[in-house]
C-alpha cells in the first residue's frame, strides 16, 4: 500500500543532532540534504493508534511484540517523490526547506524564565510518500489507521507537525 503524507503547517522529526550554537535540534536529512520520515515513526504512530482500536492479536500480527515476534507488517523510509527530489538537488535548493524557530519558557510571574531560549530547525510543508507491505489482507484497517494521524514529529501537541495522510493508488 503506496501513501501520501501531507504537512499543512511547519514539522520536525529530529535528528537528535544539536546544530552547535545555531540551534538545540536539527531535521533528520539523508544524503542530498532532503528532508525524509524513518519508516519506524510511522510504525510507531500506526501501532499507537492500532492498540486504541483493534485487538492485540492484530497489533502483535503486523507491528510485533517487544519481547520476540517480529510483526508482519514493513514500512518503508518516508520520501519526497523522485522528480521533486531531482529539481531541488539539481537547482540546489534543499537549504531553502528549513526554517529556524525559537521558544522560550514562559515562568507563573508572565515573563520568560532565564537560559530557557530554546530554537529548532523545522522543514516548510511538503508532502512525501511512503509504503507499507506484506498487509495485503489488512488494507482497508492500515487505511483507517492511516487517516487518524493528525500530526507528526516534534512538538505536535504544540502546533508543528499538522498532516493528512492518505493512500496513492
Amino acid at each position: 500500500m503506496k501513501y501520501k503524507v501531507e504537512f499543512l503547517d511547519y514539522w520536525h522529526i529530529g535528528s537528535g543532532v544539536s546544530g552547535g550554537s545555531r540551534v538545540d535540534s536539527t531535521v533528520l536529512k539523508d544524503e542530498n540534504n532532503l528532508p525524509f520520515i524513518p519508516g519506524k515513526t510511522i510504525k510507531g504512530l500506526l501501532r499507537e493508534m492500532a492498540e486504541e482500536v483493534f485487538d492485540n492479536e492484530f497489533v502483535v500480527e503486523y507491528f510485533g511484540d517487544e519481547e520476540t515476534k517480529i510483526g508482519k507488517a514493513y514500512f518503508s523510509n518516508i520520501y519526497l517523490d523522485k522528480n521533486t527530489q531531482k529539481g531541488i538537488i539539481s537547482q540546489k535548493l534543499s537549504n531553502n526547506l528549513y526554517e529556524i524557530i525559537a521558544s522560550t519558557k514562559i515562568g507563573k510571574n508572565g515573563i520568560a524564565e532565564d537560559y530557557s531560549l530554546r530554537e529548532i530547525e523545522v522543514t516548510i510543508p511538503l508532502t512525501l510518500y511512503g509504503e507499507i507491505t506484506n498487509i495485503d489482507d489488512k488494507k482497508a484497517e492500515f487505511r483507517k489507521l492511516l487517516k487518524m494521524v493528525k500530526r507528526m514529529g516534534l512538538n505536535r501537541n504544540r502546533g508543528l507537525g499538522r498532516c493528512q495522510i492518505e493512500e496513492v493508488v
